[in-house]
């Protein structure tokens, strides 16, 4: 156990060295600067401003620097924010994106697994087909789209939540539904796939002939079993819905990490761009890695695909 989890511990560090590589030259080359604006600037204060942020070194130089800062989690200085750092905007807007995800995950986990369940255990019926109906539609529309929808006809037209803005658990539930339509819509189909396989299993059979109650087959043993699928899909869900939906959170006026994400592509701030995409990986990476240990712990033969083949 120890081995393999230090297998992976190596694999994460080199997946974040590369993903910070690739994010940092991307960035540079992108066309303009951070200092572009409608107006021009004089050379005279563009180069002084490129000399304050170092944008004048060559760019391996910017890069060891930049590698440097990240060894001390120092993301650094915003170039369009006078004053602040990327530290400290991650640091407002993560705890805003966190408070959402947290719900929006909840939402997700809860209605998926209650669909699913339901669908796995109406095969064919006309619950099933409904249930995998409202799926499709979750699978389909764009969470932008779903957000829009919502805030005209249950904010607008009816008047029973807040347009947009954040601070009451009455503000983040319009943006909370519009988060995890489609992860429970996965969940669901996903749960319903995992869960029929389950139930043709032999030890269902044997459970069925001893005279156990549906309800209990269900939710004792097929349910138990079936969730081993849906646990590989947590990693990359919690990181998407904590780190914040970037259209998501525009829409609504949230305050979260995903309007600080939009804003810095708008305004090519480099160092804000690369820092968000970096702390979105790390919390990706770190999440499928939790998932992973998970998994070999429940089951002892992932960690050596050798053995596993043999047996």
């Amino acid at each position: 156990m120890l081995h393999y989890f230090l297998k992976k511990l190596c694999i994460l560090f080199l997946s974040l060295v590369v993903v910070a590589t690739l994010t940092f030259f991307l960035m540079h080359a992108i066309p303009g600067d951070p200092f572009t604006q409608e107006k021009a600037i004089p050379e005279e204060i563009l180069k002084a401003m490129q000399k304050h942020y170092g944008l004048d070194k060559p760019l391996i130089i910017q890069y060891f620097e930049y590698m440097q800062g990240l060894c001390h989690l120092d993301l650094g200085p915003s170039f369009k924010y006078q004053g602040r750092t990327v530290n400290e905007i991650i640091q407002e807007g993560f705890p805003v994106s966190l408070c959402l995800g947290m719900e929006a995950l909840f939402l997700s986990l809860s209605f998926g697994t209650l669909l699913g369940s339901l669908s796995a255990s109406k095969q064919g019926k006309w619950q099933d087909r409904s249930t995998m109906f409202l799926a499709i539609l979750g699978l389909s529309v764009p969470s932008f789209l779903l957000a829009t929808f919502l805030q005209y006809l249950l904010a607008m037209k009816f008047d029973l939540f807040p347009v947009a803005r954040w601070g009451t658990f009455h503000q983040s539930i319009l943006p909370a539904l519009s988060l995890s339509a489609l992860p429970t819509a996965f969940i669901a189909r996903l749960l319903r796939a995992s869960m029929i396989e389950v139930l043709h299993q032999d030890y269902i059979q044997t459970a069925k002939s001893k005279g156990l109650s549906t309800t209990c087959i269900l939710y004792k043993h097929v349910l138990r079993n079936a969730l081993l699928p849906v646990a590989s899909y947590l990693g990359p869900l919690t990181a998407s819905i904590l780190t914040g939906s970037f259209a998501v959170e525009k829409i609504f006026g949230i305050p979260g990490l995903g309007q600080w994400f939009v804003l810095s592509i708008t305004n090519r701030d480099y160092t804000v761009i690369m820092g968000t995409t970096l702390f979105y990986s790390v919390i990706l990476m770190i999440s499928v890695f939790l998932v992973d240990l998970f998994y070999s712990w429940i089951d002892p033969r992932i960690q050596n695909p050798i053995k596993r083949g043999a047996l």
